[in-house]
């Protein structure tokens, strides 16, 4: 009985801290965002991805909590208007206040590499 009672408790806890903010979905077409968009390069560089594949600084590719591995979105710096497609691959960011970790091949074209973070609209492209 106590052990159900704490497994419930941990799966609702855990079910609370999943997802996107409310009146986001990510399993429509028509998905779109704003949030800070980070990125992550060379330590990770050869590691695998939750996608199973490796990481590869140098292509276009992005971590996202919860859109489908294979999807495309457009990810737009707000401070700039520089816009570049990436492919999800991966999951995370694991920042909370994140939306996106981006390679830093895409984090290159947005130009934000020097302030590491940057406001960004994230839109399906697919």
């Amino acid at each position: 009985m106590w052990r159900t009672l704490m497994i419930g408790s941990l799966l609702g806890l855990l079910s609370g801290c999943s997802g996107l903010p409310f009146g986001q979905s990510s399993d429509h077409p028509d998905y779109s965002a704003e949030g800070k968009a980070s990125y992550y390069g060379a330590r990770h560089h050869g590691q695998r991805t939750a996608s199973g594949e490796r990481f590869d600084q140098h292509q276009l590719t992005a971590a996202h909590r919860t859109l489908p591995f294979g999807s495309r979105v457009r990810v737009t710096n707000l401070n700039n208007d520089k816009s570049v497609l990436v492919r999800i691959n991966d999951r995370g960011p694991y920042a909370r206040s994140r939306l996106i970790d981006l390679s830093q091949k895409a984090a290159e074209q947005l130009d934000m590499l020097r302030a590491g973070v940057a406001p960004v609209r994230v839109e399906s492209a697919d």
